[in-house]
């Protein structure tokens, strides 16, 4: 499970959609939120929108592996498509916050990469939260204002990447997904491919 978090505006969402169209053997888990769809937003493809009966009722049997409240809005991860992925041997990619994280690692802490993007200065974050134009003034004023708490969750991360420039953050975080999928525990069937070797010497 590999975990991409930062502040709005400092490019987890970018980074996400660039490492879906090229890696191969990695999903997306599409989080359910109540909060109002945007335009162009896709239900089941952005977020499964759903109402705040069906989230609470989600939270109390436990079909989310993490959910958090933002901004009055409750987002989570159900549970059973993830399950599904990581059992047919494909890596799960989440868009999720500290608070999410965190209860991902307090579930399945051996099979979880955390990686936090910070943006290069607080003057670019609200730029680029002014020039996508998806808030009005006032929540991209909420915004800027959460993103110090935000920020000060960095050192929970395995890894942390600083968005100064699109395409290198790319490539950092590609080489964790490299690095990472190299080790001995993740690689299936390495003990048995050994012995193979070692039988032929």
């Amino acid at each position: 499970m590999l975990v991409l978090s930062s502040p709005s505006g400092a490019g987890k969402t970018t980074l996400s959609r660039m490492l879906l169209t090229t890696e191969r053997n990695i999903e997306l888990s599409i989080s359910v939120t109540t909060r109002p769809r945007r335009r162009g937003e896709v239900n089941g493809r952005h977020y499964h929108f759903i109402d705040r009966k069906r989230f609470d009722q989600m939270v109390k049997t436990g079909d989310l592996l993490e959910y958090a409240e933002v901004f009055g809005n409750g987002y989570g991860t159900p549970r059973k498509p993830v399950e599904k992925a990581l059992k047919a041997g494909r890596d799960v990619l989440f868009d999720i916050d500290w608070q999410g994280t965190q209860q991902v690692r307090e579930r399945a802490r051996d099979d979880l990469v955390s990686v936090f993007i910070l943006p290069p200065s607080s003057g670019e974050l609200a730029r680029r939260l002014h020039t996508r134009a998806l808030d009005d003034k006032k929540v991209i004023r909420a915004r800027m204002a959460k993103a110090g708490d935000e920020m000060s969750h960095w050192a929970e991360y395995d890894y942390v990447v600083v968005n100064r420039d699109l395409d290198r953050a790319f490539s950092e975080v590609r080489a964790i997904l490299a690095a990472e999928r190299l080790k001995r525990e993740r690689q299936t069937g390495l003990s048995a491919f050994v012995r193979r070797l070692q039988a032929e010497l």
